[in-house]
């Protein structure tokens, strides 16, 4: 095996953590003097605008970290296996994967050699090769340092179509329970505003992400669900991640036991997350249905547990609006919409069976719905 491939292995499979399964930049290209093109930019996974599944090269600049994250396998370099790209290295490694077809675009993060600066310098000089002498013009996707310099911010800016930054946990508090050496508000929550602001100035198109770990601390949902939140309102965030813990061997969490439900804690995470960023649940409505210790019910589904408290069901489908429809239970985006584009031809669903055809969930949203002035009189014997 080859110097380079090896480095590519090393550094790929160390970068498994990283979640990057958002959407593609928008942003046009109009010069033919260039390869690859952000709207076809998995290797791991994302998602063009037009909903097409496209491929990243996801990879580490180094594996080696000063910072000692105790969920992180390379901490204070203790991993076993150490090694870093140059930039010309890691440059050659994507453009020779992009020419052969393995992959459409990058996404690249690092832990810290050093210091932050010099990491984040290596980062520019290879994204610079790239994009100016390979003269690629695809998708890129850089995980931003905490503790980067906003002048750095800004030059990873007016190159990446999309940056992240990952917050991890959602306080300081939390941060002191998985690292002694990140400052919660200077590392991360600064560079996040600078990001913010360079977004509105125009830079990268497709805006910054983040993403939370779940259980390396001792994080409540509604914890988590706030500071995504106030993310949302205050940082123009596009959207937040949640990664379950998983202990590695050789770091301080190495032998915490978690519960069987981690996974599924993550999945309603997520589910909460949906119902406020594209439904538009308030706030207040998914937080009235944590319990005392601010936890998700795991033996619920979000949506239905709400369901059950709204005053608005039963609704007649044929007069539902489509907000209103989105909080049935069973009826996503694509089938609320095909019933309000039924009614635009004035067609009325008139049985069970036509809202089957549509693609709702009957099981679940049929105790909601009146259908041609029928209902189902008792949600809770339904369920019971």
């Amino acid at each position: 095996m080859g110097e380079l491939q090896r480095k590519i292995e090393i550094l790929g499979n160390a970068s498994k953590f990283d979640i990057c399964a958002s959407m593609a930049s928008p942003r046009n290209v109009f010069n033919g003097d260039r390869i690859g093109n952000p709207h076809h930019a998995g290797i791991c996974h994302a998602f063009s605008p037009d909903g097409r599944c496209i491929s990243l090269f996801k990879v580490l600049m180094t594996n080696y970290c000063l910072n000692d994250c105790f969920y992180c396998i390379n901490r204070c370099s203790k991993a076993k296996l150490k090694t870093m790209f140059t930039p010309e290295e890691l440059a050659k490694a994507f453009i020779g994967l992009y020419i052969r077809n393995y992959v459409e675009g990058l996404f690249l993060s690092s832990g810290v050699l050093k210091s932050v600066y010099e990491t984040t310098e290596k980062i520019i000089e290879a994204i610079d090769l790239i994009r100016y002498q390979y003269k690629f013009r695809g998708y890129i996707h850089i995980k931003i340092l905490p503790g980067t310099e906003k002048y750095q911010i800004r030059r990873i800016m007016e190159i990446a179509d999309r940056v992240s930054l990952n917050i991890e946990v959602p306080s300081a508090t939390r941060l002191t329970e998985v690292s002694s050496t990140k400052d919660y508000i200077l590392d991360i929550i600064r560079p996040q505003k600078i990001i913010m602001q360079l977004i509105e100035s125009g830079l990268t198109p497709a805006g910054h992400t983040t993403q939370f770990i779940i259980g390396a601390s001792s994080e409540s949902d509604k914890e988590i669900f706030e500071r995504l939140v106030w993310e949302y309102k205050h940082l123009n965030l596009k959207r937040g991640y949640f990664s379950a813990f998983t202990p590695m061997k050789e770091t301080p969490l190495e032998k915490v036991k978690l519960p069987y439900t981690i996974s599924k804690r993550e999945n309603f995470l997520y589910r909460i997350d949906w119902l406020f960023r594209k439904y538009s649940y308030k706030k207040e409505e998914i937080i009235s249905i944590l319990n005392e210790d601010g936890m998700l019910p795991l033996h619920i589904d979000p949506k239905l547990a709400i369901a059950f408290e709204d005053k608005i069901f039963p609704l007649d489908v044929n007069e539902a609006s489509y907000e209103e429809l989105l909080r049935c239970p069973g009826i996503g985006e694509v089938s609320a919409k095909r019933i309000c584009n039924l009614r635009k031809i004035n067609h009325k669903i008139k049985s069970y069976k036509d809202l089957c055809q549509l693609g709702v969930v009957l099981k679940r949203a049929k105790p909601f719905l009146i259908v041609n002035g029928r209902k189902q009189t008792n949600l809770n014997g339904f369920f019971n």
